[in-house]
């Protein structure tokens, strides 16, 4: 038998038991496009604090890229943070890089909140340095975040690095210590069981065709049926092909991410290749990331082709990912490998989030990689922020223009590919 093309965190959740049966049709306080992790988590904070919800998902609930991640849960943002200070202030550099502290923490008090066993784990993350020189990079960011935003975070000198990793690979590495794992298909399925709990009506299957204006608010028409809501949230994360998003299809660029899950490796291997059991990212362009699931898999990713995902392209990607694991760590060449999945990643121009509103209409989407904690917490802020807390927004002094020469698909990807590794190979 081949490996499963299914996500190995979908295929090891439970079933998602209370979805909303029958035709959508009704009022509600508010409707809610898209079952990911902020749609749902969106839905809980509304439902729990006296108001209607009805989520609209296309598919199943965190079908999508939600359940299609590595797993990770890290704090810090994806930019390096003297270059945010740099380019926004010290001030507001702080403010995105506790955001992302406040994301893990929101993961953190909504799996105890409502009992979700989803094998949440404050492990740390670490950046492994690719080549000498990136080594003296991380070396600046740690002075830099010790003495201004983050007391949580150490380096790794080359010469102690396989305390870390049991690689030849790497020449030290920056590890924030706070940084967590979680089982993000048993997370999503969780936050959309307490969401139906508290009273949310989630339709699965309802692929949403329109959305308009109306005195009441919004008609939101779906292939289940139709729903009128006062407000409306898009919790698409990257926009559909087709429908009522070109808004967002000329400011979001999704490009897959794919991922591969070995077999289950003794301790013994695991001990000697990945001690610590931490959260594990390259600092190439195009890198690698990896962790170790429950059940002692390593769940191995990477864009390891600028590509969108689909079987074909996941197929190739996987082989190009095992092929990288077996060069990283040769104790693994020829392991067996039990999944292969992608994903896609819905990317801003400058990798910042973007929530907000326009014209009447809410968002929240572009975690550019860092979703599974942000796309929790902006689903909790836009709670906030609909209810109407504006400044619960971090991200809402951003504009938002769209891509030049970008009405949907990724044209660019495979220049964008070459750009990257030709900076991975000269820097």
């Amino acid at each position: 038998m081949g490996a499963s093309p299914l996500s190995y965190w979908l295929a090891s959740a439970p079933a998602f038991t209370g979805g909303a049966e029958g035709a959508v049709e009704g009022m509600a306080d508010v409707a809610i496009i898209g079952g990911g992790f902020t749609g749902l988590s969106a839905a809980l904070a509304l439902t729990k604090g006296g108001g209607s919800v009805v989520l609209l998902e296309k598919g199943r609930v965190v079908g999508e890229a939600s359940g299609r991640n590595g797993g990770q849960c890290n704090n810090g943002t994806a930019h390096d943070y003297g270059a945010l200070s740099a380019r926004f202030g010290k001030d507001v550099a702080k403010a995105y890089y506790r955001a992302h502290c406040d994301a893990v923490d929101t993961v953190e008090r909504l799996a105890r909140e409502e009992g979700i066993d989803c094998n949440f784990n404050r492990c740390g993350r670490v950046k492994l340095a690719a080549k000498p020189a990136h080594y003296d990079k991380l070396v600046r960011a740690h002075d830099l975040l010790t003495a201004e935003v983050d007391e949580n975070v150490r380096l790794v000198p080359p010469d102690r690095i396989r305390d870390e990793v049991g690689s030849d690979s790497f020449h030290g590495a920056l590890i924030q210590t706070t940084s967590a794992q979680v089982h993000p298909g048993r997370f999503g399925v969780g936050l959309a069981e307490a969401a139906a709990r508290a009273g949310a009506r989630i339709y699965e299957q309802a692929d949403v065709t329109d959305f308009q204006r109306v005195p009441q608010g919004w008609r939101v028409t779906s292939s289940r049926g139709t729903v009128t809501a006062k407000q409306l949230l898009v919790a698409t994360g990257g926009a559909p092909a087709v429908g009522p998003f070109g808004f967002f299809r000329r400011r979001i660029v999704s490009v897959g991410s794919f991922i591969i899950a070995t077999q289950p490796l003794d301790d013994a291997l695991i001990g000697r290749l990945l001690p610590g059991r931490r959260n594990y990212v390259t600092s190439k362009n195009i890198g690698n990331y990896f962790r170790l699931a429950p059940d002692n898999r390593l769940i191995f990713g990477g864009r390891a082709r600028f590509a969108i995902s689909d079987p074909r392209s996941d197929a190739k990607s996987g082989l190009i990912l095992e092929q990288a694991m077996g060069e990283m760590f040769p104790a693994l060449k020829g392991v067996g490998i039990d999944h292969i999945w992608g994903g896609m990643v819905d990317l801003t121009a400058d990798r910042l989030p973007r929530a907000g509103e326009t014209d009447g209409l809410y968002y929240a989407m572009g975690y550019s990689g860092h979703g599974v904690q942000m796309a929790t917490y902006m689903g909790q802020q836009m709670a906030r922020v609909m209810g109407g807390e504006p400044a619960a927004n971090p991200w809402a002094g951003l504009d938002w223009p769209s891509v030049p020469g970008h009405f949907g698909k990724p044209w660019f990807l495979p220049l964008v590919g070459l750009w990257y590794k030709w900076q991975d190979m000269i820097h």
